[in-house]
């Protein structure tokens, strides 16, 4: 890669001599000589082989071509700083990423909400989120390739901090055989109908949950097909009710009328890698996964504005 002729000083320069007007201003901000400025913008339009500034009476106006560059310039200044304050922020402990996993079944409203929030506090701190269902989430973490799992299983060994339930209903196509019934169902009404449940994405230990009684059982590998495959008619399933609100109200999924576990409330949890210290950037998306935990989904959020 050819080294670059023009260095980050040189550009900084550049921009003090148009932003505060002129050669002198330019010298009193930068602390420096205003021959030692003029060498600077001299020197680089010799490098560069294209005139930069021109003389309008006494103040120094961009020409076409230095307008171009220097517009480009100041997004390089600019990832330059970021740099330098991620090293520097490095060097205090400060963690340059903090690795998710989430069950799928987790409402990513709330995610979105926290995440959101701890972008202008994040410092160059990136976020690397992964999406498991049931025991792939403990894998995860059991690998200690996260930092930080939510999940609606107890894991072994670990302390979690609870989070909120999230809803699981029982719902078929509204012209579903079950429906079609018209009365109150119970186990043995769901044995000889089709049930749609998702793969665990763990491969060690692999579990089931929810009612697998029924005789036909189909099994995908996503909440979002389980849905599709259930509205379309195809079987019956429990479904975060988070997740198909829509469907419930356009009639494309109705609740099954069970006389019991017809609705379902697992308790989730948030954990840390218990052999990894939290680091400063850790600890405050922690504290904000359980602000917004607590937020109902359908309350009014703004993004925060960005630095």
């Amino acid at each position: 890669m050819k080294a670059p002729r023009v260095t980050l000083d040189q550009w900084r320069t550049l921009q003090a001599v148009v932003d505060h007007g002129g050669f002198a201003q330019a010298a009193e901000v930068l602390h420096r000589s205003q021959s030692s400025v003029s060498y600077t913008v001299a020197r680089m339009q010799d490098q560069l082989g294209v005139p930069l500034l021109r003389i309008d009476g006494r103040k120094a106006v961009l020409t076409e071509a230095g307008g171009v560059l220097l517009r480009r310039s100041r997004q390089l200044v600019k990832q330059a700083s970021q740099l330098e304050d991620l090293a520097h922020h490095m060097e205090q402990g400060w963690e340059a990423e903090v690795r998710l996993v989430v069950d799928a079944a987790y409402p990513n409203a709330r995610l979105v909400r926290a995440l959101t929030a701890f972008m202008p506090q994040s410092r160059g701190c990136r976020v690397r989120l992964r999406e498991e269902v049931l025991s792939g989430v403990e894998e995860v973490l059991l690998e200690g390739v996260a930092d930080l799992a939510i999940t609606g299983l107890s894991i072994p060994g670990y302390l979690g901090a609870e989070l909120s339930d999230v809803e699981f209903v029982a719902v078929a196509h509204p012209e579903h055989p079950l429906h079609r019934l018209n009365r109150e169902l119970n186990f043995q009404d769901l044995e000889t109908q089709m049930q749609v449940v998702i793969r665990d994405s763990g491969r060690q230990q692999p579990r089931d949950v929810g009612w697998l009684g029924a005789e036909q059982r189909w099994t995908v590998g996503s909440l979002a097909t389980a849905a599709s495959f259930v509205s379309s008619g195809l079987g019956f399933a429990w479904l975060p009710r988070h997740m198909i609100e829509r469907e419930l109200k356009e009639g494309t999924l109705k609740l099954l009328p069970l006389d019991q576990g017809g609705s379902r409330n697992p308790s989730f949890y948030l954990y840390s890698n218990k052999d990894k210290p939290l680091g400063p950037a850790t600890q405050i998306l922690v504290e904000l996964l359980r602000t917004f935990d607590t937020a109902p989904l359908d309350a009014p959020f703004a993004a925060p504005e960005q630095a």
